[in-house]
């Protein structure tokens, strides 16, 4: 049977640049209505940056209505404001309520500041990441080649946005298998960066970080590994060696590792990555999830369950409170977990979480989606190991 959605590389979404928290001052800030929005926008990202999700929407709310109280529903800044709430709707997989929100703030922006301006492009980009979340690669490209063409026109060709852009684009390429397309985007992006930033900028470790996540993904590990490493020397230099982005770069390294068979290299790396993350943001933030999910994991490559299973029962608890009982991202949790269960030969504990992934996933991505026909595959999978084969040849059918 086919076994759980993979650990290890779960959520290297996060290498690729989105950008929605940004805000602009205006000129009238003496109102206080516009100084309570900023105020609550700042607030916003700093709930955002420590996962209270449910804290930061309510407060994101708010800030929509004072600004458009102050500034009418079609003013540039209100449309900040949506991208902020549309994010954060985003972040906890509310992707319906998401979507219209990302769509008004597009539109007014277009006619508050013209179809060619910068602010433009990051709609496009938002909205664009946003489609990827539900599996649209068709809608989201075209948005993001718009994006593109904005930002070099109105920025020039060798502009750090510029470079965003062309990794995010590359990103979608990765997605539908496009390796050789995506290769040559972020190969740019890189040298845009170099060029412009500096060899050891942070926003270079990033870029690093997108091209050896492409070699990775096409067995090229020998290609891979020193770009990770040359990533992880910037930001351990430049950010320091506790910051979150350097957890990132140890948790894709030790990933490397992991698909290399080579688990004693990977682990110290896996246990530093979640160190960090627990320090610096905490231990119920969604990234301590993912860090959990990565380390049980490989674990279980090494065969010891006992110690994985705890790890998988946390990271499932961190992320149904941070981000809702109904997130894709737990159902992702769920599915390890089951796998572990049945490794263990325990298919009645397994099922029920199964059946739930399928569900959550049904309900927040649509019944198409690449992550639906991985959660029909595998409660499929466990059907037929118990001999239920009737029920399991549909699921196996409809995932097809």
């Amino acid at each position: 049977m086919n076994a759980a959605r993979c650990t290890a590389c779960l959520f290297r979404f996060l290498l690729i640049v989105f950008i929605f928290l940004a805000f602009s001052q205006p000129a009238y800030a003496q109102e206080s209505e516009l100084k309570r929005a900023d105020e609550f926008e700042k607030q916003v990202v700093n709930l955002y940056r420590q996962g209270k999700f449910a804290e930061a929407i309510t407060l994101a709310k708010e800030a929509v209505k004072l600004r458009e109280t102050a500034l009418g529903p079609d003013h540039h800044l209100v449309a900040s404001s949506l991208n902020n709430l549309a994010g954060l709707l985003q972040s906890t997989g509310d992707y319906a309520a998401a979507r219209p929100i990302f769509e008004r703030s597009l539109k007014i922006d277009e006619k508050a500041l013209g179809p060619e301006h910068p602010r433009v492009a990051t709609d496009l980009n938002n909205l664009a990441g946003l489609l990827i979340s539900t599996g649209d690669y068709a809608a989201a490209r075209p948005l993001y080649e718009r994006a593109l063409k904005i930002r070099e026109k109105a920025l020039g060709p060798e502009h750090p946005d510029v470079a965003t852009s062309l990794n995010n684009l590359a990103g979608l390429l990765i997605s539908t298998g496009d390796y050789a397309s995506a290769r040559l985007l972020f190969e740019r992006a890189l040298k845009i960066l170099e060029k412009v930033l500096g060899p050891e900028h942070p926003k270079v470790a990033t870029s690093l970080n997108n091209l050896a996540m492409l070699l990775e993904s096409t067995g090229d590990y020998a290609a891979a590994r020193p770009l990770y490493e040359r990533a992880l020397k910037i930001r351990e230099k430049t950010l320091g060696p506790e910051h979150p982005s350097v957890a990132t770069t140890l948790n894709n390294l030790a990933e490397l590792h992991y698909s290399t068979g080579d688990y004693p290299a990977a682990r110290p790396l896996y246990e530093r990555a979640l160190k960090i993350w627990e320090t610096a943001l905490g231990p119920e933030h969604p990234k301590v999830a993912t860090s959990l999910n990565n380390l049980a994991g490989l674990l279980i490559s090494t065969g010891d369950y006992a110690a994985a299973r705890p790890l998988y029962e946390r990271a499932l608890k961190i992320d149904e409170k941070a981000l809702g009982p109904e997130h894709p991202r737990v159902a992702t949790t769920l599915n390890n977990l089951a796998g572990l269960l049945i490794s263990t030969g325990d298919y009645a504990a397994a099922r029920p979480l199964y059946e739930r992934a399928l569900k959550i996933d049904e309900k927040a991505l649509g019944p198409k989606h690449p992550d639906v026909a991985t959660d029909l595959n595998n409660l499929a999978g466990l059907l037929q190991s118990t001999g239920d084969y009737a029920a399991a040849r549909p699921l196996y059918e409809r995932s097809l």
